[in-house]
């Protein structure tokens, strides 16, 4: 099966991308849809998920703050930054494979390889981080060791087994916006984007590279 491919060109309110992905997750379920991928970005807002702790919303009147109930804590979205949201059957999945039944746990490690091996085609390692969800940049080498930012953001939601949420890929946001919340619960870090590492890269570029990348990622499953 093929996977859909949808990419809107304007910005997205976030109660409309929840209202189409729950009518694109009962789809799936209840009538054999294929899966998609939904590449958008949205007005400026803070999601809170699962996790989410009211100390870490610094600004609480900055932007709209949404329950996403994805997993995570919270998070920032906003022009600049797209998000990809991936509503996949993991059943299906499994038995293209011809594994004995869905695992949540290597879906969520391909959705970071996947972030890893798009953001190498701008020649940035992006890195995984022993408990702390997200794909890192080590910045040492430029703003003193140590330092790391965060430039990618991954929070999952899981109904009979589809999927939907996603990931976002800083490409151009606006980075003070990050400072009202404490994003992913993690406030020793900061955040990045392509470029504030310097790569010019468009939005464009950005989704020719994920498209290439997920194939090679997922493989049957695109």
């Amino acid at each position: 099966m093929t996977i859909e491919w949808k990419i809107s060109d304007e910005l997205v309110p976030y109660p409309d991308a929840l209202a189409l992905m729950e009518a694109r997750v009962a789809a799936i379920i209840n009538d054999g849809a294929p899966d998609m991928v939904w590449l958008l970005e949205h007005p400026p807002l803070y999601t809170a998920g699962t996790s989410a702790d009211v100390k870490d919303l610094v600004q609480p009147d900055r932007f709209p703050v949404y329950d996403a109930g994805r997993g995570g804590q919270y998070t920032y979205h906003g022009p600049g930054q797209r998000v990809a949201y991936v509503m996949m059957d993991l059943n299906r999945a499994a038995m293209r494979r011809g594994l004995s039944g869905p695992d949540l746990r290597a879906f969520v490690n391909k959705l970071e390889e996947w972030i890893i091996d798009t953001l190498a085609s701008f020649n940035v390692t992006g890195e995984r981080r022993e408990g702390r969800v997200g794909v890192w940049v080590d910045r040492s080498p430029t703003l003193g060791a140590g330092r790391e930012d965060k430039i990618a953001a991954i929070g999952v939601r899981v109904r009979k087994w589809v999927t939907w949420h996603g990931i976002s890929i800083n490409v151009e946001p606006d980075l003070d916006h990050f400072t009202g919340i404490v994003p992913c619960g993690i406030s020793q870090h900061g955040v990045t984007s392509l470029v504030d590492l310097g790569l010019p890269v468009t939005m464009t570029d950005l989704d020719m590279a994920l498209k290439d990348s997920f194939s090679k990622v997922f493989g049957d499953d695109a």
